[in-house]
């Protein structure tokens, strides 16, 4: 586990795992606030939820344009 991980607040953690379900919210845009990268986001995502709900969200996530900045501009061209 990353030295910023173990340094992040209850209150940190919740924003960032609600940052990553919230469909709109890029990897990217939760790098630039958190200085988490999408693997750690993943880490933290399987430590923090219940093995269903992390099932789900990593469905949801996986492939999903909105949550990479580089394929969301390919989807809008």
């Amino acid at each position: 586990m990353s030295r910023l991980m173990t340094r992040l607040s209850d209150a940190e953690r919740s924003a960032i795992i609600e940052m990553a379900w919230d469909d709109e919210t890029s990897f990217d845009a939760i790098e630039l606030q958190t200085g988490l990268r999408e693997p750690q986001i993943i880490a933290m995502m399987r430590r923090e939820l219940k093995p269903g709900s992390f099932r789900l969200w990593r469905k949801r996530v996986s492939g999903r344009a909105s949550k990479h900045r580089a394929k969301s501009r390919r989807a809008e061209i």
